[in-house]
């Protein structure tokens, strides 16, 4: 009877066990969701505030405008 009673305290400990393990578990994969969602808004927004600063620059206006004055130049040859 000893060696049921045994069995049965640690089942009953090892449930507890993984009990308290899966409610970590399900925290972490809730924690490192909210990490992920973070770090992609994190990255977009600055790569946006990136892209906004480099179009915004004197030079690459100048290239554009160089690319738009050659691109009209042979539109107007071409019709």
């Amino acid at each position: 009877m000893r060696l049921y009673l045994a069995v049965a305290v640690l089942m009953l400990a090892f449930v507890a066990y993984t009990d308290a393990q899966e409610a970590t578990v399900e925290e972490r994969f809730s924690q490192f969701g909210e990490q992920v969602k973070q770090f992609t808004s994190n990255t977009a927004e600055k790569a946006k505030a990136a892209l906004e600063k480099l179009n915004n620059h004197e030079n690459v206006q100048k290239v554009k405008n160089w690319f738009q004055e050659k691109f009209d130049q042979i539109q107007s040859q071409l019709s």
